[in-house]
Formats: C-alpha cells, structure tokens, sequence
C-alpha cells in the first residue's frame, strides 16, 4: 500500500466505493486522515462500514463543511455530459477534487528515496487503444530484465495498492482519460501516448476535449522522455509541442506502417519488422512477423511503443527482443483460444470501439466476424471500407439487426454469443480466423468486455470438444 500523505488529522471525502475507492480509503487512512466515505449503492457503503469507515451522504446540505478534499473514483462524471451532485456540492464549497492518482504521485516519493542507489521510475501510459498490451508489454520485458517493477491503474491492481517501490523500482502504469483529465498531479519520469480514436466522446464533450485528457498527462507532468505514437494528427501535433527541436531525444516517436525519418529518436514497424533510428542511424531491429503474442499492426505500434519505453529505462535491444518473443499476450486481447483444422479462434473482446475492431480485423486474412453490442458515439461508419478480409459478420447484442444493417459485408443476425459461435464454426473453412471483435461495448448484454471474452471462450471450446 502507498500511504498517502498532506492529509494527516484531515478529512478525506471518497466518492464512489468500488476496486480504487476502497484502496483510496485505505491508503488515506494509512497516512493517517479521516475517509468520509460514500457511494449511492448501499451494498458498497455496507462494505465499507465493515472496513470501519464512516459512511455520510455527502448529497445533504453541510456534507463538506469539515472536509479538506474530495477523491473521485474514475466512472463518476465531474463536468461532462453533467457533474455529479456530489462533485458539484465540493465545487460549489471549494473543496479541492482529485483522484487516486493525483494522490499517488503526490505520496509514492517518500524520504526513503534518500538513501537509494537508484530512484525509483515511473512509466505511465494513455491512450485510445494498447494501453493495456503496451503496459503489459513492457512489464513482461522489465520482468525478464530481472526488473523489480509493478504494474497498475487500469490494469492489476489499483496505483494506491501497490507495494511502495525499492531501490531501481519502477512502476508501469495505465492511465485512462477519466483519470488524466482529474488528476491534480501527475509527475512520470516516462509517459507515453500510443494513439487517438473517438471514444468516451459524451464524458468530454467531444474528440477535442478527449485529446484535451490525454495531453494533461505530458503537459501537466512534465515527463523526462516522452513515447509519442504519431499515426494521428494529435500525436504529431502532441509530440511538435514537447520537442525543442528535431534533434531532440527527450521525444522519442512512434509509428507502425511507415518509417519515420529526421535526427530525431524514431522507433517504427514496417511489414513486421520493428526498427529504431537515433540520429539518423539504425540503432536496433527485431523481427515480429512470428512472435504469436502480438499478431498484427496494432499489436506492433504497441511492441514499438513498449521497446521505446524501455530503452529509456535503459534496456538493451537485443534483450528487449527475448522478452518480446516469449509474451504470451493478455487475455481478451489478440488471444489465440484455438487452432482446429486450420481455424484460428481469436478472442480480442476489448476491441470495444469501431478504431481497435479494425486494426484487429486487419491483422488476420480472412476472418469470420463476431461483432455487435452497445454502440458508442460516432456510430460504425468508420467501419465501411475497412473490411475486405471479412468473408462474413455475426452480429450479437439487442440491437442486433440495426447493427447488421450498418455493415458493408455480409452478415447474419444471431443475437447472442451461442448461436453466432455456432455460426461460425459451421462456415469456417481452413485458413480462416474466427474472431471476436465487436466494435461495441458489452453492457447491453455482460456486465464487462471480460465476461463478453468468456462467453466467447465457453462457446468454442464447448464445440471444439
């Protein structure tokens, strides 16, 4: 647990009572304050109490008269599409608003640092789609590297939960829009930026203020190096505004499926062969084409954004290349189930939006498609064009038939997971790939792209037996 600390005899208000809350209350506690707790679920606030903490609804006149801040767990809306009441009774008082990450980069340094060798380092990494590979990624590589490091935040375990960092530790972390937009400080030694795709538009009221998120953590942080994926307008733009100029190396950018050129720091995948340049001269190359836990281009720009990080950690690319070829790949991401009969069964149930359904599709030939689920803002007309390896698409979700009607290639509505696994199975042919991509969010259907995944899993291998 990361004690936090500036709150000692204080009290600490903590909205919303799930996996981060609860870490929240506890580490507030450790440093020792007050957690005022709440959360409108009475089962979490009975949680709660049974930890010992005081629960108070804080929606009543006079909640924050005693209070010194309010910490927010992620899924709570501060300002768009409209604040929560509790959150805007803290405003209203002038309660300063934070999140649990805010509180960790202001309490995971303590005066231990002093009499380390080697301070500690932070990777912290945002972005649209990859996150949680490129953090996996370059947790695996530091492991094998004989690296004392963690990973948290949107993946493992929560950033105030994690054990205090040794001498040389480092922490990888994965920070969503949600909490880069709040936190009140953010200072990584790394940061890195893999992509941008409309997504989580209703939460920042439009694609500018979802950028917007994702920019505080380089330009409130002030990061020493900066990864910056370059494949869209704003991570050029992103990586313009942090460089002093062509040479310089604190900005190391990133791209897959065009080589990148200048004095600068480039590391970028070309026909599956990842390469760094530095100063104009190749400094390493590593062949990705057979590595099985990061098949197609958007798994590349991930293993280039991870080698980039890791090279400021000091890596060599020789041993960053073992550790990429024994990556087993995260579940519910790119995650090979399968192989009967030449069918590849492929489940990437976190492509939760039209952007990383495409890259998943483009990564496999010819594909049997499962798809569908609650559609996110901007609709699938990014999708038309983008599936030419798609023989055919089996369409889940309530909404089944009106997302079946948006596609440009033939497709079948099945409703649910059973009946399109069926489906599939019955029309694959050998050298296809059935794959589960949905370009949606689960919610209409599991409560997470995780059960989504599982039902997938279930379904095949209740076939293939």
């Amino acid at each position: 647990m990361i004690p936090v600390y500036g709150f000692s005899g204080a009290n600490v208000a903590v909205l919303g009572l799930g996996r981060s809350g609860l870490a929240t209350a506890r580490a507030l506690r450790a440093g020792d304050a007050t957690p005022i707790c709440w959360d409108d679920n009475p089962a979490a606030r009975e949680a709660a109490e049974g930890e010992g903490f005081t629960c108070r609804d804080l929606h009543k006149q006079g909640g924050f008269d005693d209070v010194a801040s309010l910490i927010v767990s992620p899924g709570i809306p501060h300002l768009y599409p409209t604040p929560n009441p509790v959150v805007r009774a803290a405003l209203d008082a002038g309660v300063p608003v934070d999140n649990d990450i805010g509180l960790f980069f202001r309490s995971v340094a303590t005066s231990q640092w002093d009499n380390f060798e080697r301070i500690p380092q932070i990777v912290a990494v945002t972005g649209s789609n990859g996150k949680s590979t490129t953090v996996a990624l370059l947790h695996h590589i530091l492991e094998s590297a004989g690296k004392e490091v963690q990973m948290a935040g949107n993946i493992g375990r929560g950033v105030l939960d994690i054990d205090p960092p040794g001498d040389g530790g480092i922490v990888v972390l994965e920070l969503s829009s949600y909490q880069t937009e709040l936190a009140r400080s953010m200072t990584p030694d790394v940061a890195v930026f893999t992509n941008l795709s409309p997504d989580h538009l209703d939460r920042h009221a439009g694609l500018g203020g979802y950028f917007a998120a994702k920019r505080r953590l380089f330009a409130e942080g002030g990061p020493d190096r900066a990864v910056i994926g370059v494949d869209e307008d704003e991570g050029v733009f992103l990586a313009g505004q942090l460089s002093m100029g062509a040479a310089d190396d604190r900005v190391i950018r990133v791209s897959s499926g065009r080589k990148l050129a200048g004095v600068g720091w480039n590391v970028f995948a070309r026909k599956g062969f990842l390469s760094e340049y530095r100063k104009g001269r190749q400094a390493g190359s590593i062949d990705l084409r057979q590595m099985t836990g990061l098949p197609g281009a958007h798994n590349h720009q991930n293993a280039c954004a991870a080698y980039a990080a890791a090279r400021t950690l000091g890596l060599a690319p020789r041993m960053i290349e073992g550790a990429l070829e024994t990556y087993p790949g995260l579940p519910h991401r790119s995650q090979t189930i399968a192989e009967v009969d030449g069918v590849r069964f492929v489940n990437d149930s976190k492509a939760t939006n039209v952007d990383s359904a495409v890259k998943a599709l483009s990564a496999f030939k010819k594909v049997r498609w499962i798809c569908g689920g609650l559609e996110k803002d901007g609709g699938l007309e990014a999708l038309k064009g983008q599936t030419g390896n798609v023989q055919k698409a089996y369409v889940i979700g309530r909404e089944a038939a009106n997302f079946a009607m948006q596609l440009d290639v033939e497709a079948e509505v099945c409703g649910d997971m059973a009946r399109a696994v069926e489906q599939a199975i019955a029309d694959a042919q050998e050298g296809e790939t059935v794959l589960l991509a949905p370009a949606a969010a689960s919610f209409d259907q599991y409560d997470s792209f995780e059960k989504r995944g599982d039902d997938f899993i279930a379904e095949v291998e209740k076939r293939l037996k």
